[in-house]
């Protein structure tokens, strides 16, 4: 047996990848681990996280705060809740954490992004404007350069 698994364990894993992302997609605003996705899926963490990369292009748990930051970003659009409330109704626990991986993906912080881009999908079907402002950790925001002081060349 040369250890490799067959066209049908792999199927069998393609099906339980897509269920764990499925669960992902349903319960973001829970408090989940790559542990308890693993466990429920019958399959090791680091199992689940490198077959989860190779099937969605990110691991498990980045998958989750991408998909929490594109839900931020909507309820950001709306314009009735604070930073704070969107931070904690997306499943995010810290202010701070939060704030960091919007950033990260976005390019400008929550606070910015509910100021300037709010109306930039106005008029847009939902459908659309998910697809449009959907951060993918891939092609993360470029961060701004700070600009060098000009400096005189050494001789």
């Amino acid at each position: 047996m040369t250890g490799r698994p067959t066209e049908a364990q792999q199927l069998r894993d393609l099906a339980t990848l897509r269920r764990v992302r499925d669960r992902i997609d349903r319960e973001y605003t829970q408090p989940l681990d790559v542990e308890t996705l693993a466990r429920d899926a019958g399959m090791s963490a680091g199992h689940l996280s490198r077959q989860f990369r190779i099937a969605y292009g990110e691991p498990p748990y980045a998958y989750l705060m991408t998909r929490r930051i594109e839900r931020a970003m909507a309820l950001l659009r709306r314009g009735d809740m604070s930073v704070t409330n969107v931070c904690f109704a997306v499943g995010c626990g810290s202010l701070g954490t939060f704030t960091t991986r919007f950033t990260e993906l976005v390019g400008v912080p929550p606070g910015v992004y509910r100021r300037q881009d709010a109306n930039t999908t106005e008029g847009m079907p939902s459908c659309v404007a998910r697809q449009v402002t959907r951060p993918i950790r891939n092609r993360e925001a470029p961060m701004p350069q700070p600009e060098l002081a000009s400096r005189p060349e050494p001789n």
